[in-house]
């Protein structure tokens, strides 16, 4: 393993076993190599002596530390996140290399796009495994995500990685972000990929990557690093998948709703409602295929992950569209909840400018009555987005809530008014309310629903917990729609 640390000072002698990897001090047991990472917000080097305490035998860092304890062997590098990857493979036996593993990137559609590749690989006889936003696999049945990172630090990847192997699997689905695949994380820095799937590249993140140039580089870290032998899927309606194409060795297999000329994939969407849409799939033959999720988007993600799936598995997409209409949907990814109301209310995880363009138009070709929307956005995260999203909601929407997100530490009514500096043509107090406490803003909404009108409550999705100055407050959304709707009457097992 020192090897791959690379150190560029060693102190301390010996060379003690080392039973697991940690990064907070809080995980340390007795045996432990602990990474002290730099941070936004803290700083890994403060909890070096928490970590001894506990039991650490060993100590990666980046500073001068102010004191060395006897017996403990301390290891300095250049970077320290970037040891933490390389480590974890070599302690988890490089598990990358014995699987196919598939990486999902993109602003929108990532994990509705690692679901759906998951499910297309087992109906097809495969044994996969996952790591997702929303939901987790080793191998099993899929279960809820209980962190709030859509891709884990390294320990935790190639640790699932090495369960899968363990448990048989030959292929895994990864949702690989911005974030993970950045340098600046190195989470995925030593995960082999074979296969890579771009959903769309939007406006997200600028707080981290400090431009969309930027952005679009750390996703293309995906492609980038493909073997000859390997796939890169590209969304040829996306701007950026030129670009992607360009800087990738793999073999290109590009799909798209507009784009053909190139498509090995494309799809002609001939009937839309919100129970989903009737295609004709172009390929190597066309087929009539029913997409069992709303929205053009979720064509594209079905055709994302139906190439994806036949490109790890060494087989033809076409095979795999005869599964599309069976696949089932992300938790919290355009969630109808029903309790007999007149109205519509839907559950969604959008957050971005390019979320909202894509599915408020939508949503608002079948609503006779109003729009509702509620929705906010995340602190201490892309600040620039905000009144872009409050100009899309206002484009569509005849009234918007605005209520938390994740504050995190940021003063929650300041942003909300920089989401509504962007509202136009709305009237704060009439059409425009800016409610911070989001289960009373969940239930202004449902409250002045009427027959006809729709209710879409964005953000948040499958997550179980806003998080604010003080931490992690448990949350549901969903459950909180329901509450909304009791308190007016409506029940899930009986109407009004």
């Amino acid at each position: 393993m020192l090897d791959a640390i690379k150190p560029e000072e060693v102190r301390g002698e010996g060379d003690p076993p080392v039973r697991l990897l940690a990064y907070d001090s809080r995980d340390v047991e007795s045996g432990a190599l602990f990474f002290a990472l730099p941070g936004l917000h803290t700083d890994g080097h403060r909890f070096v002596q928490d970590a001894l305490e506990r039991g650490a035998v060993a100590v990666v860092h980046e500073r001068e530390l102010p004191s060395y304890r006897e017996g403990v062997v301390y290891l300095r590098v250049k970077n320290a996140r970037r040891a933490l990857s390389a480590a974890s493979a070599v302690f988890y036996g490089h598990p990358s290399q014995d699987l196919e593993v598939i990486g999902v990137t993109g602003t929108d559609g990532k994990s509705s796009t690692t679901y759906f590749i998951y499910q297309l690989l087992r109906a097809s006889g495969v044994k996969v495994g996952c790591i997702s936003t929303a939901l987790f696999s080793t191998g099993g049945e899929p279960e809820p995500n209980p962190l709030r990172q859509s891709t884990p630090e390294a320990p935790f990847v190639h640790g699932a990685l090495a369960r899968m192997r363990e448990a048989g699997c030959t292929h895994a689905v990864v949702e690989a972000t911005s974030h993970g695949l950045s340098p600046r994380t190195a989470r995925l820095e030593d995960v082999r990929f074979t296969v890579g799937v771009l959903t769309n590249i939007t406006h997200e993140h600028m707080e981290f990557h400090g431009s969309f140039e930027q952005y679009r580089e750390d996703k293309g870290r995906l492609f980038r690093g493909l073997p000859e032998e390997g796939k890169a899927v590209l969304n040829l309606d996306d701007p950026s998948s030129g670009f992607l194409a360009e800087r990738t060795r793999a073999g290109v297999w590009g799909y798209g709703l507009g784009a053909r000329e190139g498509a090995r994939l494309w799809a002609e969407v001939r009937e839309e409602s919100l129970a989903g849409s009737r295609c004709l799939v172009h390929g190597r033959e066309t087929l009539e295929v029913w997409v069992p999720f709303p929205g053009r988007f979720n064509v594209e993600n079905v055709l994302a992950a139906v190439l994806g799936a036949a490109a790890a598995a060494g087989k033809e997409p076409e095979g795999f569209l005869s599964h599309v209409p069976h696949l089932e949907g992300v938790p919290g990814r355009m969630e109808r909840v029903e309790a007999g109301q007149p109205f519509l209310v839907l559950v969604d995880y959008a957050h971005t400018p390019g979320a909202f363009e894509k599915l408020l138009p939508f949503v608002r070709r079948f609503v006779e009555g109003r729009l509702i929307v509620v929705f906010g956005s995340a602190g201490e995260r892309d600040r620039t987005k905000r009144p872009m999203q409050g100009r899309v909601a206002s484009r569509w929407a005849e009234v918007v809530v605005l209520t938390d997100e994740d504050p995190r530490g940021e003063d929650r009514m300041a942003i909300l008014r920089e989401i509504a500096a962007g509202c136009e043509g709305l009237m704060e107090g009439e059409s425009l309310f800016m409610v911070p406490d989001r289960r009373e803003a969940i239930g202004l909404a449902v409250g002045m629903a009427r027959e006809g009108d729709a209710v879409l409550c964005l953000g948040k999705g499958h997550e179980r917990s806003i998080v604010t100055a003080e931490g992690p407050v448990a949350w549901d959304e969903v459950g909180a729609v329901r509450e909304a709707l009791a308190a007016r009457g409506w029940r899930e097992e009986q109407g009004l």
